[in-house]
């Protein structure tokens, strides 16, 4: 099977699997969204959730979070890991959000890169989720799910977004990058298939 046809099929039964593809961390606006993204980096969407209750009913926009403080931010968000690192995140992106952007999260990639905190993943899930803007967020499921459906043979998840983006239609990006990841933590975990187990795993590498 071509990697076309991979792809193809792919998309086919991801979109029969997963229709509807609600976004698992909790958020009310961009800015909300920026914060559950940033803190969801080494750290599960179920425990996110569990957090930025208590984060977001002291501070849910950047003006609030200033006030609020890296040090009480560190303090609520814990649990997450990388802590120190997110508070500080946290707390220099609202300041500079407050100063330079008119208390709006900026709605472009080189401005959100720009941002304290703020890597490729995040600001191109934010691009997609809150602006709908064509973006193609990889994180480990979807890197791990291109190589070993041999959609992407890249090493980092910058070559793999790359090769999905030339795969998949641009007005779709949004819905798949969501498909592979749900698909990925309900059918295929890492430590569950070895590429022959799953059910598309099967269709794509049975024999001919």
């Amino acid at each position: 099977m071509l990697k076309k046809e991979r792809a193809d099929l792919a998309r086919r039964r991801l979109a029969d699997w997963y229709p509807e593809t609600p976004i698992p961390l909790d958020h009310t606006d961009s800015y909300t969204l920026l914060i559950a993204v940033l803190l969801s980096a080494q750290c599960t969407d179920k425990r996110v959730n569990q957090i930025t209750p208590a984060l977001f009913g002291k501070a849910d926009n950047p003006a609030d979070m200033v006030e609020l403080g890296e040090e009480n931010i560190r303090s609520i968000i814990r649990p997450c890991g990388l802590a120190p690192a997110k508070a500080k995140g946290i707390a220099g992106l609202s300041k500079i959000i407050l100063e330079k952007h008119g208390g709006e999260v900026p709605s472009t990639m080189e401005e959100l890169e720009d941002l304290p905190g703020v890597g490729h993943k995040t600001a191109s899930v934010v691009m997609v989720q809150a602006f709908g803007q064509p973006a193609f967020p990889v994180d480990t499921h979807i890197h791990r799910l291109a190589r070993v459906w041999k959609l992407s043979s890249g090493k980092n998840v910058v070559q793999t977004e790359k090769d999905l983006k030339k795969l998949f239609p641009r007005e779709e990006w949004g819905s798949i990058h969501l498909q592979f990841i749900f698909y990925g933590r309900e059918k295929c975990p890492a430590r569950g298939c070895d590429g022959k187990r799953c059910e598309l795993c099967q269709e794509f590498f049975k024999p001919s």
